[in-house]
């Protein structure tokens, strides 16, 4: 027999797939409270180090798509991502040792920013070459230590502050940020998913039904996407508008808690 909570993980699996299809970024800022709040995984920090192996498997595949299509700067991406998971080893230690009463109220401020930012968010660039030099290799570094800290505290992808990140240090265009930013998504998630595997902070279960769910509505986003495209920025201002809600109601849980 199917229990509740797995069919939750695959429709909400599903649901954030088909945002970050839609949208893009920071769709997966979702999946914790999605996994605390609908499946109802009741620990927080298992919450977090599920969310984060599915977020990373989802970025992996999305990194497939928009690498046949040449939107990754594979050198950037590299010293970025490597930056990034040494800072995410430190934030998931640090994360693990935050009391949940505090790591999730920080959490639900962290999508207020989110959801701020993607209402902010610009128009992609005209596409220009990147010729990697000292100075911008340092700067990757730099932004990459700190961008994986955030993400290894939270278990997030981090893609909406790795996106900025990543054209403040080289100067890419938009599209090839976006699509460069997913290898740093995929080896951070990966990361902070196996610190908190170590701890037994996993469900492996519930994120193999997620991850499940999440290629789903993936394919549905993808097909959806074209006919949707003059719609997006309206369907931004939505999804926003979720996140930002969402952050309220976790706020509220965690204090009347």
């Amino acid at each position: 027999m199917i229990a509740l909570p797995d069919v939750l993980a695959v429709i909400s699996g599903a649901a954030v797939g088909l945002i970050l299809a839609l949208i893009g970024g920071g769709g997966s800022i979702l999946a914790t409270p999605a996994l605390l709040y609908v499946v109802g995984v009741a620990d927080a920090h298992a919450a977090i180090g599920t969310s984060a192996l599915a977020v990373s498997a989802n970025a992996f595949a999305n990194l497939v798509n928009h690498a046949r299509r040449g939107n990754v700067n594979w050198p950037c991406a590299a010293i970025f991502a490597v930056s990034g998971v040494a800072g995410a080893i430190l934030g998931a230690e640090a994360g693990k040792a935050t009391d949940s009463h505090v790591l999730l109220p920080l959490f639900a401020v962290l999508m207020m920013v989110v959801a701020v930012t993607m209402l902010r968010r610009r128009e992609a660039d005209a596409p220009h070459a990147i010729v990697l030099t000292r100075a911008i290799a340092l700067r990757l570094i730099g932004i990459g230590l700190v961008v994986g800290f955030v993400s290894g505290f939270f278990g997030i992808g981090g893609g909406f502050l790795i996106v900025p990140g990543l054209i403040a240090a080289s100067g890419m265009a938009m599209m090839t940020a976006i699509g460069s930013s997913l290898l740093s998504v995929g080896a951070q998630g990966a990361t902070t998913a196996a610190s908190y595997a170590l701890d037994g902070l996993v469900d492996w279960r519930i994120a193999g039904l997620f991850i499940l769910g999440g290629l789903g509505g993936g394919l549905i986003g993808a097909a959806l996407g074209s006919r949707l495209a003059r719609e997006r920025g309206m369907l931004q201002r939505v999804f926003a508008a979720i996140v930002f809600t969402t952050a309220i109601y976790m706020l509220y849980r965690s204090f009347a808690a």
